[in-house]
């Protein structure tokens, strides 16, 4: 036996290998007075209440829980870890009320992040973004999924998605990329636009599954940047490379992209501020996860998604921090955490599960992540808290104080 977390005050976690919606998303297992036992393969091996069985207890490392709260390792399904340079200077514009689409339209926003992420180096891109993960990992990010769509070139994608790569044998975070060449068109292809779709599909996503450098495609569907017929073409295009289909949809305006989903088979829909009862209703048909971002609205005092209509419609929810340098430059899962229960109004139960089993069941690792069960792997994150509705409760702070992944202790603050 591998390892043994003992006096753990409560354990507490969702169950199964699938998505939760309705009342199911705030189905919590607790488990008090609890210990858990990880196996050599580094999954979870059994957990039990009261006193540990003898067969458990010549464990080659014990972990002595102090009586807290101990979570599944956090998983977050939405960011764009890889990114060259920052955007302070736009906060000045964004306080004087200057709309993000009108800041892209003069070129910043995302193509100002796409002239400093050409600018980079592979190593230097890896080096900034290892950076980053060991910040989330400290507050309890034990996976992450990672979006290119800064490079809008082919080698540029490639380069951002080999950086993910090169990562993931090089920190522990576990690591899901993700293809976005289409995140913008780029300057070059500015009165080009079905020339730069035409790239993607003949290129850049031929060239991405050739290499195995990512699992989903992913498309920013909005005003100004991809319309919902381009959405169905290029995700069209990435599914027969097999790259499973996601969708940025209804972050500014409502244009069909959510709508889409059921149709296209998407795995998760992101952002949803301005989802209509059309689009909840698709999400819900289609089995899709809504991966709602709620430290965007904050950063861009945006309205937030209806989450709380999603969950009572049955659709499964997922947080996520959308960490990128232009619309939310924060890294801190807890921080969304706190969000979606005081602005979605969750439950720390469903809040729980949308940081856990939904974030895993985003990017499709629900069956091997999300919970602590028998046969997953043992993420779990051992917080400065006795309860959950604590860890939501206090915000502001990391409370985050021993993180493990795969049975081994990654961080000890």
């Amino acid at each position: 036996m591998k390892q043994l977390i003992y006096n753990i005050g409560m354990l507490a976690t969702p169950e199964g290998k699938t998505a939760h919606g309705g009342p199911s998303q705030a189905e919590i297992r607790y488990y008090r007075n609890a210990w858990l036992a990880v196996a050599d393969d580094g999954t979870v091996a059994a957990i039990g209440e009261g006193e540990v069985p003898e067969e458990y207890c010549g464990a080659a490392e014990k972990v002595d829980a102090g009586g807290h709260l101990v979570t599944p390792g956090l998983v977050d399904a939405h960011t764009h870890l890889i990114f060259g340079g920052w955007r302070e200077h736009e906060l000045a514009l964004k306080l004087k009320g200057v709309p993000y689409l009108e800041i892209l339209a003069q070129g910043g926003g995302i193509l100002s992040t796409v002239r400093n992420t050409r600018a980079a180096s592979e190593e230097e891109l890896a080096d900034k973004a290892a950076e980053a993960l060991a910040m989330m990992l400290e507050m309890g990010t034990t996976t992450c999924e990672a979006k290119s769509g800064y490079g809008l070139s082919l080698e540029d994608e490639l380069k951002q998605l080999r950086a993910i790569k090169r990562l993931q044998s090089s920190q522990p975070v576990e690591l899901v990329p993700t293809f976005l060449g289409a995140h913008a068109v780029p300057e070059e292809y500015k009165e080009d636009r079905e020339g730069y779709i035409r790239l993607m599909c003949e290129e850049m996503i031929p060239a991405v599954a050739k290499e195995g450098l990512a699992e989903f495609c992913d498309v920013f569907c909005e005003t100004g940047v991809f319309t919902a017929e381009e959405s169905r073409t290029i995700l069209e295009c990435g599914k027969k490379y097999g790259l499973a289909p996601k969708i940025h949809s209804d972050e500014i305006n409502p244009i069909g992209g959510t709508e889409l989903t059921s149709e296209i088979g998407a795995v998760s829909a992101e952002h949803l501020i301005c989802a209509t009862d059309e689009g909840i209703d698709a999400m819900r048909h289609g089995g899709t996860v809504a991966c709602c971002l709620p430290a965007t609205s904050f950063y861009l005092n945006a309205n937030f998604a209806r989450a709380r209509d999603m969950v009572s419609a049955g659709v499964p929810v997922a947080i996520a921090t959308d960490f990128n340098p232009g619309s939310c430059p924060n890294l801190s899962l807890s921080f969304a955490m706190n969000l979606g229960c005081y602005k979605y109004r969750l439950t720390p139960e469903e809040v729980l599960t949308a940081v856990t089993l939904n974030a895993a069941a985003a990017i499709r690792r629900a069956d091997t992540l999300g919970s602590l069960e028998t046969g997953k792997k043992a993420d779990m994150v051992i917080w400065k808290a006795d309860n959950l509705d604590f860890i939501l409760y206090r915000f502001g702070n990391n409370l985050a104080d021993t993180v493990i992944k795969a049975g081994e202790i990654v961080v000890k603050r």
